[in-house]
């Protein structure tokens, strides 16, 4: 059951990041940053860099409780064979006084942390803003209204071949168990 809940979390993400790649209806897009033609940005496909799941958990972490948020009690998402290659901090929104802002606040702390913002994604409520360290990508997501429905989710991935080649079998897997 896990497997299929980041599944569906990356699904979602990357069908709303496939829409503000088209230039949806109504979306507003920005390019902070030109992005290669493995998907992520110039000097990251390699994760040489000084960063690995633990201290990008701790970045996410810091930016987003000291924006209001509290991370949300519940079960990991992320699979086992993938915690070194995939970082999924979920706050819990309802607990913010001002999720939205609460949101903003963290992604401006990453991105005065190092992070480079390469795509923004505005629509109806909804805010996905790419973000990359490292040779890690960042989908800091935000959709909803205030008083609403309010999802927040900070998923990191690690796109260096050993964790795109560990992405592959746990999909792999997953189709041959139907899971």
């Amino acid at each position: 059951m896990r497997k299929a809940k980041w599944v569906a979390v990356a699904a979602a993400t990357s069908a709303v990041l496939l829409v503000a790649g088209c230039g949806g209806e109504g979306g507003k897009k920005t390019d902070a940053g030109k992005v290669g033609a493995s998907g992520s940005s110039a000097g990251s496909g390699d994760s040489g860099g000084s960063l690995d799941a633990a201290a990008v958990t701790k970045e996410i972490e810091t930016a987003a409780t000291a924006a209001g948020f509290a991370k949300k009690a519940g079960d990991d998402m992320v699979p086992a064979a993938l915690k070194a290659c995939m970082v999924d901090w979920s706050p819990d929104a309802k607990k913010a006084t001002d999720s939205k802002g609460s949101y903003d606040a963290t992604v401006t702390a990453l991105t005065t942390g190092g992070w480079k913002e390469s795509q923004k994604f505005e629509q109806q409520g909804s805010v996905v803003t790419s973000l990359d360290k490292s040779g890690w990508t960042l989908k800091a997501s935000y959709h909803g209204q205030q008083k609403a429905f309010v999802s927040v989710s900070f998923v990191a991935v690690d796109n260096g071949p050993v964790c795109a080649k560990l992405f592959a079998e746990d999909l792999e897997k997953g189709k041959e168990t139907g899971q």
